[in-house]
């Protein structure tokens, strides 16, 4: 997988995993984090948080390939 198919995958999954208005949890590669960051997507992803926050902007992306490409309307599935 290219890395620029990698960052998009990875930025779907925030998409459908985001909590707390654009929250998630960075355990992603850091090198991918580091490029959602440079290109205005997330927050500082450097920090010693556990997590980072969606800009508008990658939240508003993240959602749209989360529904274009998993179906799921930009929300996580249930659980059951």
């Amino acid at each position: 997988m290219s890395g620029q198919c990698l960052c998009l995958a990875q930025q779907q999954l925030l998409g459908v995993f985001e909590f707390e208005n654009g929250r998630v949890w960075k355990r992603y590669d850091f090198a991918t984090m580091d490029g959602l960051h440079k290109k205005g997507l997330i927050t500082e992803a450097r920090s010693r948080q556990e997590s980072v926050y969606l800009t508008d902007e990658g939240m508003r992306r993240a959602k749209e390939l989360a529904a274009k490409h998993l179906g799921t309307n930009g929300a996580a599935p249930a659980r059951q």
